[in-house]
C-alpha cells in the first residue's frame, strides 16, 4: 500500500513538473467535472429507473383492479375481455381459483403454471419482481390482488415486463456516456482559455521582469486594472524594484563620489613621489619609491576604472560614429606592450578592418584585453585583426594558465577573480574585462572567450560602410 501511494505521489509530481498551469487547470477541471457528472448521471439513471418501475407498477395495479372488478361481478365475458392485452402491451394476466389452480389466463399463458406464489387476502394488493420461466432474461413486476367470491378467495395475478424500462434506462445511460467526452473537451478547452486569459497579466509581468537589467531598474511591471492577486503581485514587484533602484542608485553615487574624492589624494601622492625621485636617496629608498610609484599607478588605474563604470552606469556606454581602424588600434597596443614587457614576444597578424565607433573607448577596451593578456602570459601575447563572417574581429590571446571553461562567463562580471594564478597578486582589479564588454556592447558587438592556449578573447564589431577589404 505504501509503495502504491509513493508511485501515485511520484506521478503527481511528474505531471506538475511537465505540465503548465493552464493545462493542469484544464485537466483538473475535466477530472472534477467527470466525477461530478458520473455521480449525477448515476443518480439520474437510478431515479429515472425508479420512476419507470413505479409507472409499470401503476399500470399493473390498474389492470389487476379491472380484472378483479370483473371477477367480483362474476361476468365471464367481462373477465375474458380484461384478459386481452392492449396493442403493444406486454402484460400477462392469470386468475386463480381459491385452490390456486389457474382458472383463466391471457392467451400467452395458456397451460402455464401460476405466475407467482403470492396469495393476498380479499382486497389486499401485493407486489414482487421475478423472472418467469418461459420469459427471456428481462424480469417482470407481478401484482397480486385478492377477490372474495362465494367459494373463497380468488387471486388475480398481473405481470408487467420490465423490458421497456431496461431499454429506456440503457438508452439514457448511452446518451449520457456519449455526451461525456464532448462535454469534458468543452470544459477543458474553456478552462484552458479562461486560465490563459487570466495568466496574460502574469506573462506580461514575466516578460517585463525578464527584460529588466541592473542598469534598467527604473522599469516597472504593468499593474492590471482588476484588484486581484495578480495586481497585488505586480504592485509588490514594483515596490521591490523601487527598493532595488534606490539601493543601486546609492551604490553608484558612492562609487562615483569615492572615486572623485580619491583623485585628489592620489594626485598629491604621485606629485610627492615625483619630487622624491628628483632628490638624493639611498638604494633602499629608491627601491621603495619605485614600489610606491607602481602601486600609485595601479591605484590610479583602479580609480579611472571606477569612474568609467560610474559613468557607464549613469549614462550608459556611448558608441560614437567615427570610422575607426581596428588594425591601427591593435598596432598601437602591440608597440605599447612590446615596450612595457620586453620579456614577452608579441605576435601580431593585422588585416585592415574599419568599424564605426568611438576611437577612445575602443582603444580602452582593447587595452584592457592586452594588459590582461600581458599580465598572465608566460612568454607570448598574440594579436589578430581580421574580417570574420561580415564582422570586424579582434582576438587577443596569451600562453598563460588559462581559465576553466565553466568560468568563461564569470570573468566578465565586476570584481571577479578566480582562485588560480589570475588573482589579486597579479595586479588586476577585476574591472578590465567587464569594462571591455560594456564598451563593445554599446558599439553593437560581442565579447566572448574562445578555445585556445591560455586565455583567448574575441571581439566582434559591425563593419562600417567604408571598411577596407583584407
Amino acid at each position: 500500500m505504501a509503495g502504491r501511494r509513493g508511485s501515485f505521489s511520484d506521478l503527481v509530481r511528474w505531471v506538475r513538473r511537465r505540465l503548465g498551469v493552464r493545462l493542469r487547470s484544464a485537466l483538473a477541471a475535466a477530472v472534477v467535472v467527470a466525477f461530478a457528472f458520473a455521480v449525477g448521471a448515476a443518480a439520474f439513471v437510478c431515479l429515472a429507473r425508479m420512476d419507470l418501475v413505479g409507472n409499470v407498477d401503476a399500470t399493473a395495479r390498474q389492470r389487476a383492479a379491472e380484472v378483479a372488478s370483473a371477477v367480483a361481478a362474476g361476468d365471464p365475458a367481462a373477465i375474458a375481455q380484461t384478459l386481452k392485452p392492449s396493442p403493444g402491451e406486454q402484460t400477462l394476466v392469470q386468475v386463480l381459483d381459491p385452490s390456486g389452480r389457474v382458472e383463466a389466463a391471457s392467451a400467452a399463458l395458456s397451460g402455464a403454471a401460476p405466475l407467482s406464489p403470492l396469495r393476498p387476502r380479499p382486497g389486499e394488493v401485493l407486489h414482487e419482481q421475478r423472472l418467469l420461466p418461459f420469459a427471456d432474461e428481462d424480469p417482470y413486476r407481478v401484482v397480486a390482488e385478492g377477490v372474495a367470491v362465494g367459494s373463497g378467495t380468488t387471486t388475480v395475478l398481473v405481470a408487467q415486463s420490465l423490458r421497456p424500462v431496461n431499454e429506456s434506462t440503457e438508452a439514457v445511460a448511452a446518451i449520457l456516456i456519449a455526451g461525456l467526452p464532448p462535454m469534458l473537451l468543452v470544459v477543458g478547452a474553456a478552462v484552458f482559455l479562461f486560465v490563459g486569459r487570466s495568466l496574460h497579466a502574469v506573462e506580461a509581468i514575466r516578460r517585463r521582469v525578464a527584460g529588466i537589467t541592473a542598469r534598467d531598474l527604473h522599469a516597472r511591471v504593468p499593474v492590471p486594472t482588476a484588484h486581484d492577486e495578480v495586481a497585488a503581485l505586480a504592485e509588490t514587484m514594483n515596490s521591490m524594484l523601487d527598493r532595488l533602484d534606490t539601493a543601486a542608485a546609492s551604490q553608484r553615487r558612492f562609487v562615483a563620489d569615492a572615486s572623485h574624492e580619491l583623485r585628489s589624494p592620489l594626485a598629491t601622492l604621485q606629485a610627492g613621489l615625483d619630487r622624491l625621485a628628483l632628490s638624493p636617496r639611498t638604494a633602499a629608498s629608491e627601491e621603495l619609491v619605485g614600489l610606491l610609484r607602481v602601486e600609485s599607478e595601479r591605484l590610479g588605474r583602479l580609480v579611472s576604472d571606477l569612474l568609467l563604470l560610474a559613468r557607464i552606469d549613469e549614462l550608459g556606454a556611448t558608441g560614437g560614429h567615427d570610422d575607426v581602424d581596428l588594425d591601427d588600434l591593435a598596432y598601437t597596443e602591440r608597440r605599447r606592450i612590446a615596450a612595457r614587457r620586453p620579456d614577452l614576444t608579441v605576435r601580431a597578424h593585422l588585416a585592415p578592418v574599419r568599424v564605426s565607433g568611438d576611437a577612445h573607448d575602443l582603444s580602452r577596451a582593447l587595452r584592457n584585453l592586452t594588459d590582461n593578456a600581458a599580465r598572465h602570459a608566460r612568454s607570448e601575447v598574440a594579436l589578430h585583426v581580421s574580417v570574420r563572417e561580415g564582422w570586424g574581429c579582434v582576438e587577443v590571446g596569451d600562453d598563460g594558465p588559462g581559465v576553466p571553461e565553466d568560468q568563461w562567463e564569470r570573468i566578465f562580471d565586476r570584481f571577479v577573480r578566480l582562485d588560480d594564478s589570475r588573482a589579486r597578486a597579479d595586479g588586476g582589479s577585476g574591472l578590465g574585462l567587464p569594462i571591455t564588454r560594456e564598451i563593445i556592447a554599446a558599439h553593437g558587438g560581442t565579447v566572448q572567450v574562445v578555445p585556445g592556449p591560455g586565455l583567448r578573447v574575441r571581439i566582434l564589431l559591425p563593419l562600417s560602410c567604408g571598411t577596407r577589404s583584407h
